[in-house]
């Protein structure tokens, strides 16, 4: 069964956003209106989505797609968050009121236990499984590896003890079948404990390649106290829940060097995007570094100021790295901070221009000081 949840509230929440006139308000909606890659046909990450879909264990899962802006008593306080975990902070996450753009797919079974369909079989005590995929927002640091736009898929499986007391050996073979359906049947592969809010035992699940061993994906067996929170009985029920990052997996499978490479509109590296086909860059266009170094209050918060690189810069930002930072009462006064960061523009498809360069610097100049007070140096 496909499910889609009603989105008025969320249409409400983006009008809001649209009536707004500051930088974060239109940040998010520019956010929102990015494609969906996990859905866009000719993208590796619908490949691999269609590839999971495809795993027979999966036949009987329902899917659904859930709201982009969710309340943060959804996001957090039904999984077990931490009242200080740092998600919960708008230096990690956007907030649009008491609501935020998600930062994970799981909120996916909040939504999934809403349905009624899905209500009577969990009376009827009959196993309910499903699986969710799209877009999720954090803020983040700007490299080669990270976008704070990207993609997530999560799967959930519930069975009545009276059938079947489910086991992380149920959740690793499933593991199993997604890690073959995606790198192949010879893929090799292995399991280490970790740590999430709400499953326990928890586990991670490693894939070796070129004979290192890489971290693809988080799961476990679902908390009873989380399924408390959502309104299923821990005594009758028992599950299995897993969540990974579609980008992390494909960059994985075609040795791609950088994850802007997934967003590209030149046909020159959009037909080389094939899930276990080695990328080939098209060329490696020169860098040009610029840096920029100012004072701001102590509360200046990195990640935020990231963001303002970002909606100047765009894709062509490749890193931003912090080159210096620290106090001097006597030279800035005091509760203020020095920060030096270097900036690397280069773009994956041409040779970038100094003179185009120059303009995203100015902007950037005249945009940190305006945004943050921040006195340039």
């Amino acid at each position: 069964m496909n499910i889609e949840v009603d989105l008025t509230e969320e249409q409400e929440l983006r009008k809001s956003l649209e009536k707004r006139d500051d930088a974060e308000a239109k940040r998010m909606l520019r956010f929102l209106g990015m494609p969906d890659l996990s859905r866009t046909k000719e993208s590796p990450l619908a490949d691999m989505v269609s590839r999971i879909l495809s795993i027979e264990s999966f036949s009987t899962f329902d899917q659904i797609k859930v709201p982009e802006i969710v309340g943060t008593d959804i996001s957090f306080d039904l999984f077990n968050f931490p009242a200080n975990h740092p998600a919960r902070s708008n230096s990690d996450t956007y907030f649009v009121n008491d609501h935020i753009l998600r930062t994970h797919t799981t909120i996916m079974w909040y939504y999934y236990l809403l349905q009624p369909e899905i209500k009577k079989r969990i009376e009827q005590k009959l196993p309910v499984g499903c699986l969710a995929y799209g877009k999720v927002y954090r803020k983040d640091e700007i490299d080669r590896k990270h976008m704070n736009v990207f993609h997530q898929m999560d799967g959930w499986y519930l069975v009545p003890k009276s059938t079947k007391i489910l086991t992380d050996e149920d959740l690793k073979q499933v593991l199993t079948e997604i890690a073959q359906a995606i790198y192949g049947p010879d893929i090799k592969y292995r399991f280490n404990k970790d740590d999430f809010p709400y499953t326990d035992p928890s586990i991670e699940m490693e894939i070796q390649q070129e004979g290192k061993w890489v971290e693809v994906l988080g799961s476990g067996v679902v908390l009873p106290a989380v399924l408390k929170n959502l309104g299923v009985d821990p005594a009758q029920y028992t599950g299995w829940a897993f969540g990974f990052g579609l980008e992390r997996l494909a960059i994985l499978s075609m040795h791609l060097p950088d994850i802007r490479l997934l967003w590209s509109q030149d046909q020159r590296v959009t037909r080389q995007l094939q899930l276990n086909k080695k990328y080939i860059p098209v060329s490696k266009y020169p860098p040009i570094t610029r840096d920029i170094s100012f004072i701001v209050a102590k509360d200046f918060i990195p990640n935020n100021y990231f963001d303002l690189i970002r909606d100047i810069g765009g894709t062509l930002v490749e890193e931003v790295q912090l080159n210096d930072k620290y106090e001097d009462v006597e030279k800035f006064g005091q509760d203020k901070v020095s920060y030096t960061y270097h900036i690397i523009y280069r773009s994956n498809e041409r040779t970038l221009l100094n003179a185009e360069v120059d303009v995203l610097q100015d902007k950037l100049y005249k945009q940190t000081a305006e945004q943050f007070s921040a006195q340039l140096r």
